[in-house]
C-alpha cells in the first residue's frame, strides 16, 4: 500500500529526540509523502528545514490563528520569501479558531490574516491548509468571499454534515485523522460517508489525535494506515479502490507525485 500524510507537525518538540526513527517508521508503513506545516515563523522555517533533510517531507508555511500574537501583515513578506523554497507545496496551517478566545477583536484579527494569507496563497499559486474550530460560518463566509484559487483543504475536519455539504460546493478538500477511529465520535464518521469521494484526504495531525487502538500515546505519520482502514470501512470500498482514490486526491491539490 501507499500512503500520505497530508498534515502532520514533524516540526513538534515532541519529535525532537526520534525524528529520524519517526521518518523511518513512516517510510516502513508505506507513506510516500508527508506534508509538515508550520503555524508560525520559526516552526516555517523548521516545517523546511525537515523537508530538505527527509526525502518524503514537504513543507507548508503560514501563522496560525492561535499564534498571531507579536505579528503584523508585514510579517506576510517573510512567509511570501519562506514559500519559495522548493519544497514548500502549500500555505497553512491558517485559518481561524474562537475556541478559546472569544473577543471580537481577536477574532476581527484572526479573519484579517486569514483573508490575507488566502491572497497570498493565490499570488503565489499553492492551495490552502485550513484550521477551523467554532468558527463555521465565519470559515464559510470568508472562503464564499475569497475563494481559494489552487485549491484548500479543511484540515481536521470536525464541522456538521450539513456544513460539510455546503464547504464541498465550494469544492474544497476535506481532512480527516484519529478522531474518525474514536468509538464516539458520530458525527465525524457521517462526515466521511458524506464527503466527495474525489475531496477526501487522510492526515495525523501527530503529534495530536492518535487514533484506536493508540490513543494516550504520541502520534506519528506511520499510524495513518488506522485512519485509512477507518475511513475504508466507513465508504464500503476495498482497499486498492480506496488507495488510488486518496492519491490522486492529494496528487491533484498538492501537485505531488506519490
Amino acid at each position: 500500500m501507499i500512503y500520505f500524510d497530508s498534515h502532520c507537525h514533524l516540526n513538534d518538540e515532541a519529535f525532537a529526540d526520534d525524528i529520524d526513527e519517526v521518518v523511518s517508521r513512516a517510510k516502513e508503513a508505506g507513506l510516500k509523502a508527508v506534508l509538515c506545516l508550520g503555524y508560525d515563523i520559526p516552526s516555517s522555517r523548521k516545517a523546511i528545514k525537515l523537508a530538505s533533510k527527509y526525502d518524503i517531507v514537504y513543507a507548508a508555511v503560514g501563522l496560525h490563528p492561535q499564534n498571531l500574537e507579536g505579528y503584523t501583515l508585514d510579517d506576510l513578506q517573510t512567509i511570501k520569501e519562506l514559500a519559495s523554497s522548493p519544497k514548500v507545496i502549500a500555505i497553512g496551517e491558517v485559518g481561524l479558531d474562537y475556541y478559546w478566545e472569544k473577543k471580537e477583536d481577536v477574532g476581527e484579527n484572526q479573519r484579517r490574516f486569514f483573508i490575507a494569507q488566502i491572497q497570498l496563497a493565490n499570488e503565489l499559486h499553492l492551495p490552502l491548509s485550513i484550521h477551523a474550530r467554532n468558527a463555521t460560518e465565519d470559515m464559510y463566509e470568508i472562503l464564499s468571499g475569497h475563494p481559494p484559487l489552487y485549491g484548500a483543504v479543511l484540515h481536521c475536519y470536525s464541522g456538521s454534515k450539513e456544513m460539510l455539504e455546503r464547504f464541498a460546493k465550494l469544492g474544497l478538500y476535506f481532512g480527516f485523522d484519529g478522531p474518525i477511529t474514536y468509538k464516539n465520535s458520530v458525527v465525524p464518521k457521517e462526515c466521511v460517508s458524506a464527503a466527495p469521494i474525489d475531496k477526501l484526504l487522510v492526515e495525523t495531525d501527530s503529534p495530536y489525535l492518535s487514533p484506536v487502538p493508540l490513543r494516550g500515546k504520541r502520534n506519528e505519520p506511520g499510524n495513518i494506515p488506522h485512519i485509512f482502514d477507518m475511513v475504508r470501512l466507513l465508504r464500503g470500498l476495498e482497499a486498492e479502490e480506496l488507495e488510488n482514490r486518496l492519491n490522486q486526491n492529494f496528487e491533484n491539490l498538492f501537485h505531488v507525485k506519490l
